[in-house]
């Protein structure tokens, strides 16, 4: 974990990332120990949140442990990564993505974040 990436639960969504995304852009990724597309993905969202140095905040969220935050977010499968921006869903994907799809994802997210600061 760093500052920018940080364990989820059901009793601190509501902090982490609904009160959080008012600031920065959340991606909250709902994945699973069990699940191998998680494996895959979960190292390059951790490089990313890196690189990105403080443009967004990956909340990790332990499906296992926390299913009312993934039956909330109605996820069919794992890895789901949901992206929060002022409070609400804006985005989402789900399953191991490349490299090139989650810089576009990620860079969607935070031109939209900034957009609606000046929008409204």
């Amino acid at each position: 974990m760093s500052d920018y990436s940080y364990n989820v639960e059901e009793a601190t969504f509501d902090d982490l990332v609904v009160a959080r995304s008012h600031e920065l852009p959340v991606l909250m990724d709902i994945s699973a120990e069990w699940c191998a597309p998680c494996r895959v993905l979960a190292p390059l969202l951790h490089k990313m949140v890196f690189e990105y140095d403080g443009k967004f905040l990956l909340g990790i969220v332990d499906a296992d442990e926390n299913m009312k935050i993934a039956g909330k977010h109605k996820v069919r499968g794992f890895p789901t990564v949901v992206a929060y921006s002022r409070g609400v869903e804006i985005d989402r994907f789900h399953s191991a993505q490349t490299e090139a799809f989650l810089r576009k994802f990620i860079d969607g997210v935070i031109e939209r974040h900034h957009a609606s600061a000046t929008n409204g």
